[in-house]
Protein backbone atom coordinates (compact mmCIF):
# COMPACT_ATOMS: atom_id res chain seq x y z
CA UNK A 1 0.00 0.00 0.00
CA UNK A 2 2.50 2.20 0.91
CA UNK A 3 4.45 1.48 -2.53
CA UNK A 4 1.20 2.41 -4.32
CA UNK A 5 0.62 5.36 -2.69
CA UNK A 6 4.63 6.58 -2.81
CA UNK A 7 4.05 6.03 -7.00
CA UNK A 8 0.53 8.20 -6.65
CA UNK A 9 2.59 11.10 -4.67
CA UNK A 10 6.03 12.21 -5.88
CA UNK A 11 6.50 13.67 -2.27
CA UNK A 12 6.44 10.33 -0.38
CA UNK A 13 9.66 9.03 -0.26
CA UNK A 14 9.83 5.22 1.62
CA UNK A 15 12.83 4.90 3.76
CA UNK A 16 13.01 1.35 4.98
CA UNK A 17 14.61 1.14 9.39
CA UNK A 18 14.50 -1.70 11.75
CA UNK A 19 14.50 -0.02 14.51
CA UNK A 20 16.69 -2.53 16.55
CA UNK A 21 19.32 -1.85 14.58
CA UNK A 22 22.02 1.17 15.19
CA UNK A 23 23.31 0.85 11.47
CA UNK A 24 19.87 0.83 10.36
CA UNK A 25 19.01 3.85 12.46
CA UNK A 26 21.81 5.86 11.38
CA UNK A 27 21.96 4.62 7.66
CA UNK A 28 18.25 6.05 7.51
CA UNK A 29 19.21 9.44 9.11
CA UNK A 30 21.63 9.95 6.74
CA UNK A 31 18.94 9.10 3.73
CA UNK A 32 16.54 11.36 5.51
CA UNK A 33 19.16 14.35 6.11
CA UNK A 34 19.80 14.33 2.03
CA UNK A 35 15.74 15.08 1.46
CA UNK A 36 15.15 17.53 4.53
CA UNK A 37 18.40 19.40 4.02
CA UNK A 38 18.67 22.60 5.93
CA UNK A 39 15.52 22.50 7.22
CA UNK A 40 16.01 20.00 9.27
CA UNK A 41 13.00 17.31 10.17
CA UNK A 42 9.69 19.59 11.97
CA UNK A 43 7.82 15.98 13.13
CA UNK A 44 9.18 12.62 14.35
CA UNK A 45 6.57 10.01 14.87
CA UNK A 46 8.02 6.85 16.95
CA UNK A 47 4.92 4.64 15.69
CA UNK A 48 7.17 1.28 15.97
CA UNK A 49 5.67 -1.29 17.93
CA UNK A 50 5.17 -4.94 18.00
CA UNK A 51 2.70 -7.09 20.92
CA UNK A 52 2.72 -10.43 22.34
CA UNK A 53 -0.60 -11.56 24.45
CA UNK A 54 0.78 -12.52 28.07
CA UNK A 55 -0.84 -12.53 30.98
CA UNK A 56 1.03 -13.13 34.01
CA UNK A 57 1.08 -17.04 34.50
CA UNK A 58 2.04 -17.10 30.63
CA UNK A 59 4.80 -13.82 30.55
CA UNK A 60 8.64 -14.52 30.42
CA UNK A 61 11.62 -12.66 30.94
CA UNK A 62 13.10 -13.47 27.20
CA UNK A 63 9.15 -11.75 26.40
CA UNK A 64 9.72 -8.80 28.20
CA UNK A 65 12.74 -7.65 26.79
CA UNK A 66 12.10 -8.23 23.36
CA UNK A 67 8.85 -5.86 23.37
CA UNK A 68 11.10 -3.55 25.74
CA UNK A 69 13.55 -3.42 22.98
CA UNK A 70 11.12 -2.76 20.15
CA UNK A 71 8.40 -0.47 21.78
CA UNK A 72 10.68 1.46 24.39
CA UNK A 73 14.34 1.37 23.69
CA UNK A 74 14.05 1.44 20.45
CA UNK A 75 11.94 4.92 20.26
CA UNK A 76 14.88 6.70 22.48
CA UNK A 77 17.53 5.61 20.37
CA UNK A 78 15.53 6.62 17.08
CA UNK A 79 14.53 9.89 18.44
CA UNK A 80 18.30 10.83 19.64
CA UNK A 81 19.66 9.73 16.52
CA UNK A 82 17.56 12.31 15.29
CA UNK A 83 17.72 14.75 17.38
CA UNK A 84 20.43 16.95 15.22
CA UNK A 85 17.59 17.83 12.32
CA UNK A 86 15.29 18.40 14.91
CA UNK A 87 17.39 20.84 16.23
CA UNK A 88 18.11 22.32 12.43
CA UNK A 89 13.98 22.17 12.53
CA UNK A 90 13.88 24.31 15.37
CA UNK A 91 16.20 27.01 14.93
CA UNK A 92 14.32 28.37 11.88
CA UNK A 93 11.00 28.96 13.15
CA UNK A 94 9.17 30.06 16.99
CA UNK A 95 6.68 28.77 19.35
CA UNK A 96 6.07 25.09 19.49
CA UNK A 97 4.37 22.27 17.14
CA UNK A 98 4.52 20.20 14.24
CA UNK A 99 5.22 23.34 12.23
CA UNK A 100 8.82 23.96 14.26
CA UNK A 101 9.95 20.77 15.47
CA UNK A 102 8.19 18.04 17.29
CA UNK A 103 8.77 14.18 18.49
CA UNK A 104 5.24 12.26 19.02
CA UNK A 105 5.57 8.50 20.52
CA UNK A 106 3.16 6.30 20.03
CA UNK A 107 1.73 5.29 23.21
CA UNK A 108 -1.68 2.98 24.47
CA UNK A 109 -4.58 3.88 26.66
CA UNK A 110 -3.38 0.13 27.81
CA UNK A 111 -0.36 1.99 29.64
CA UNK A 112 -1.92 4.18 31.74
CA UNK A 113 -1.25 3.02 35.40
CA UNK A 114 -4.63 5.42 36.80
CA UNK A 115 -6.79 3.07 34.14
CA UNK A 116 -5.07 -0.19 35.02
CA UNK A 117 -8.17 -1.99 36.33
CA UNK A 118 -10.68 -0.38 33.51
CA UNK A 119 -10.07 -3.07 30.83
CA UNK A 120 -9.48 -6.40 32.23
CA UNK A 121 -8.20 -7.15 28.63
CA UNK A 122 -5.51 -5.23 28.82
CA UNK A 123 -4.24 -7.53 32.02
CA UNK A 124 -3.34 -9.93 28.88
CA UNK A 125 -0.46 -7.75 27.70
CA UNK A 126 1.80 -7.45 30.51
CA UNK A 127 5.23 -6.69 28.19
CA UNK A 128 3.03 -4.63 25.71
CA UNK A 129 1.75 -2.20 28.43
CA UNK A 130 4.81 -2.07 30.64
CA UNK A 131 6.88 -1.29 27.65
CA UNK A 132 4.14 1.81 26.83
CA UNK A 133 3.96 3.03 30.26
CA UNK A 134 7.80 3.19 30.31
CA UNK A 135 7.87 5.13 26.99
CA UNK A 136 5.36 7.75 28.77
CA UNK A 137 8.08 8.18 31.32
CA UNK A 138 10.78 8.83 27.80
CA UNK A 139 7.81 11.14 26.50
CA UNK A 140 8.33 13.65 30.50
CA UNK A 141 11.82 13.19 30.33
CA UNK A 142 12.38 14.89 26.64
CA UNK A 143 9.86 17.23 26.67
CA UNK A 144 11.78 18.60 29.86
CA UNK A 145 15.19 17.99 28.15
CA UNK A 146 13.89 19.66 24.58
CA UNK A 147 11.85 22.63 25.68
CA UNK A 148 14.78 24.98 25.59
CA UNK A 149 15.38 24.21 21.98
CA UNK A 150 11.71 24.72 20.80
CA UNK A 151 10.99 20.32 20.26
CA UNK A 152 7.91 19.41 21.90
CA UNK A 153 7.09 15.85 22.63
CA UNK A 154 4.21 13.90 23.14
CA UNK A 155 2.24 10.69 23.99
CA UNK A 156 -0.53 10.20 21.63
CA UNK A 157 -2.83 6.91 22.07
CA UNK A 158 -4.20 6.56 18.50
CA UNK A 159 -7.19 4.63 19.61
CA UNK A 160 -8.11 0.63 19.45
CA UNK A 161 -7.93 0.70 15.39
CA UNK A 162 -7.99 -2.54 13.47
CA UNK A 163 -4.51 -3.04 12.08
CA UNK A 164 -2.26 -6.02 12.53
CA UNK A 165 -2.02 -5.57 15.70
CA UNK A 166 -4.85 -4.67 17.07
CA UNK A 167 -7.13 -7.14 15.45
CA UNK A 168 -10.69 -7.84 13.74
CA UNK A 169 -11.99 -6.53 17.13
CA UNK A 170 -10.83 -2.92 17.12
CA UNK A 171 -13.72 -1.17 17.10
CA UNK A 172 -12.65 1.97 15.01
CA UNK A 173 -10.96 1.39 11.84
CA UNK A 174 -7.53 3.57 10.69
CA UNK A 175 -9.62 5.97 8.23
CA UNK A 176 -11.77 6.79 11.23
CA UNK A 177 -8.68 8.28 13.66
CA UNK A 178 -6.55 9.41 11.25
CA UNK A 179 -8.50 12.82 10.48
CA UNK A 180 -8.56 12.95 14.82
CA UNK A 181 -4.91 12.27 15.14
CA UNK A 182 -3.80 14.97 11.96
CA UNK A 183 -6.31 17.58 14.13
CA UNK A 184 -4.45 17.18 17.12
CA UNK A 185 -0.97 17.11 15.57
CA UNK A 186 -2.05 20.74 13.88
CA UNK A 187 -3.27 21.88 17.40
CA UNK A 188 -0.44 21.61 19.29
CA UNK A 189 1.47 24.02 21.55
CA UNK A 190 3.48 24.86 24.09
CA UNK A 191 0.77 23.66 26.96
CA UNK A 192 0.94 20.32 24.77
CA UNK A 193 3.88 19.76 25.72
CA UNK A 194 4.95 16.58 27.57
CA UNK A 195 1.13 15.47 27.78
CA UNK A 196 -0.80 11.89 27.35
CA UNK A 197 -3.12 12.61 24.63
CA UNK A 198 -5.51 10.68 22.59
CA UNK A 199 -6.54 11.35 18.81
CA UNK A 200 -9.71 12.94 19.87
CA UNK A 201 -7.21 15.74 21.83
CA UNK A 202 -8.37 14.43 25.01
CA UNK A 203 -5.82 14.16 28.32
CA UNK A 204 -5.83 11.03 29.53
CA UNK A 205 -4.52 10.24 33.00
CA UNK A 206 -1.30 9.00 33.38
Amino acid sequence: ELQQLSKQYSNIKLLQLDVVCENSIKKVVKEVEEIVGDKGLNCLINNAGINVLASLEEVTAETMLTIYETNTVAQLMVTKAFLPLLRKAAQLSTGMGCHRAAIINMSSLAASMQLVQANEMFLKVYPYRIAKTALNMITRCLAADLKSDGILCISLHPGWLQTDMGGNMAPMQVQEAIPGILSVLDHLGEKENGSFLDWQGETLPW
